[in-house]
């Protein structure tokens, strides 16, 4: 069987630190992503999704990165339920990042200007270590790798074109 999602989306807000009584750091935080199509209106919806990061990723999104910044994030889908004040059974779904990648600099999301994409991934008992950017060429299989620390649009004349669709809130 397989459980896995890859989210692109924006972040509703500054995402908050907490820590389990063991000190372990763990960061819920909720992903805007646009869906691919218009509604009948002519306009672009967006999906609220519910995702939750542990450790060293849970303290880098919470350092890094605030309400608005664009993230994408690979992970396994998870379902719970508790009991709410009500009595009533409360069902919840989280997508459980186990790779967080920053798309934008730090500088457009109101940071320190020195980094522009950073990746942050968990330790998951070695079944995934990171992100699988690298694509193989035709010669040698080897896959070749794009630095994470390099400004994709470095080269670009004039500034990036955005148009309120493209925006989830």
């Amino acid at each position: 069987m397989i459980n896995r999602g890859v989210l692109v989306g924006r972040l509703t807000k500054d995402p908050e630190l907490r820590y389990t009584p063991n000190g372990i750091a763990s960061c819920r935080f909720t992903v805007a992503v646009n869906r691919a199509f218009q509604n009948q209106q002519g306009e672009r919806e967006a999906d609220y999704i519910n995702c939750v990061a542990w450790r060293k990723q849970a303290d880098n999104l919470a350092n890094f990165m605030k309400k608005g910044s664009l993230i994408g994030l690979e992970g396994r889908i998870q379902t719970g339920s508790y009991e709410g004040q009500d009595g009533k059974r409360v069902y919840t779904t989280d997508v459980v990042a186990d790779s967080i990648q920053f798309l934008e600099p730090r500088n457009s999301t109101g940071g320190s200007q020195d980094t522009s994409n950073h990746e942050s991934s968990t330790n998951t008992g070695g079944r995934y270590q990171g992100s699988s950017q690298g694509q193989y060429d035709g010669n040698n299989n080897q896959p070749s790798y794009t630095r994470a620390d390099e400004d994709p649009f470095a080269n670009s004349k004039g500034p990036i074109e955005v148009s309120e669709d493209d925006l989830p809130f």
